[in-house]
């Protein structure tokens, strides 16, 4: 895996060089000063919020970054049931960055455990082999050491068909049940190029609610992406920025795909969490089609001026 000293000194030949580097630090700018103080939470804003948490493990920046929004128990409440629904859709390794870290996914888990939650549930429709993927993803794991329910999202009877009467391709759907029938519904990404879409993040994870995503593709993917928003929007947002996948995405090659950012993004609106993300591989918000129609669609805020960006930096 390159580190970001390696990426400053020899670039990559995939159009996201340096400024992939530069945006980072433009997310950071100090028009929001960055801080390692354990402040209470901003006062509530009317614009959409934004944590961005950078130089920490994993579950550190979950942390300082749930915290910063006023806890978990914001999101869940005593008794309520939740689905965590992690990027878990290929049969690959947590050090290849093609799914959702397991080290992020069990901290969710637990931090939801902790406020109370009735149950915690961990899904997604694979593009390999279910079981396998599960397994050497270590979403299994993360079950194990939970007691969090890992529900087989291959079961077509799982899934139910709604109405999607916001959609302007994707008018109806079969969606999981646990998507339905979930009081709150956390969704996990991991940051990283795509080779249809330029990259996945928080909007495309959700194709993995869905039961026929061929439908997504031989129709118009990234509408079918925003419309889905109409039907289901998750409780909450969160981006693994910690290392992307720059190329070679979505399932990647080797760990030479990937480039050490340690950086977090969360939030309520899907869109601002994407659009950052964009920034971070050196794209505008607008040049990832899916994100500039969800924004044309009210669904989100893509313009990053407009929202509240709350910084933290933990090294």
């Amino acid at each position: 895996m390159k580190t970001r000293r390696d990426f400053l000194k020899t670039g990559l030949a995939l159009g996201a060089s340096l400024p992939v580097f530069a945006n980072l630090e433009k997310l950071f700018a100090a028009d929001v000063p960055v801080t390692n103080a354990a402040a209470p939470a901003a006062p509530a804003t009317a614009k959409s919020v934004l944590v961005a948490v950078r130089d920490g493990e994993r579950a550190a920046m979950l942390d300082k970054a749930i915290s910063a929004l006023g806890g978990m128990e914001t999101f869940v409440k005593k008794g309520q049931t939740v689905l965590v629904k992690p990027n878990i859709a290929w049969d690959s390794p947590p050090e290849r960055g093609a799914n959702s870290h397991p080290e992020l996914v069990k901290r969710i888990v637990e931090m939801c455990q902790a406020a109370g939650a009735k149950s915690v549930s961990l899904f997604d429709n694979p593009c390999d082999e279910w079981q396998l993927t599960y397994a050497h993803t270590g979403m299994e794991q993360v079950a194990r050491d939970t007691s969090a329910r890992l529900i087989n999202g291959k079961d077509k009877t799982l899934y139910r068909q709604v109405e999607i009467p916001g959609g302007k391709k994707l008018h109806s759907a079969r969606v999981h049940s646990l998507v339905l029938d979930s009081d709150v519904f956390i969704n996990v990404a991991v940051l990283k190029h795509h080779s249809g879409t330029v990259m996945t993040a928080c909007m495309k994870n959700l194709m993995g609610i869905v039961w026929d995503r061929r439908f997504y593709h031989r129709t118009d993917l990234h509408q079918c992406i925003a419309d889905i928003l109409t039907f289901k929007k998750p409780t909450l947002n969160i981006l693994d920025a910690y290392a992307p996948m720059v190329r070679n995405g979505p399932s990647g090659v080797s760990v030479d795909d990937l480039v050490t950012m340690r950086t977090l993004l969360v939030s309520t609106d899907i869109v601002a969490i994407d659009a950052a993300g964009a920034k971070l591989l050196d794209h505008q918000p607008s040049d990832i089609r899916h994100v500039a129609i969800a924004a044309d669609m009210k669904l989100g805020t893509m313009d990053l001026e407009k929202v509240d960006i709350r910084r933290f930096k933990l090294a």
